[in-house]
């Protein structure tokens, strides 16, 4: 599964670990998270990630 890195703050989303604080179970992909989902960092949102080369 790919990761994604805020262009903003630089946090990396890896699905392996998810965003349990933002409830994003591990093991779910970038593509499956809610849209209205944010950086768990600096609270922009998911369009302003990139996929991690």
């Amino acid at each position: 599964m790919d990761k994604y890195v805020c262009i903003v703050c630089d946090y990396v989303y890896d699905p392996e670990f998810g965003d349990p604080d933002g409830g994003i179970a591990p093991g779910t992909k970038f593509e499956d998270i809610p849209d209205d989902w944010v950086c768990p960092l600096c609270g922009v949102i998911k369009d302003d990630f990139k996929k991690v080369e």
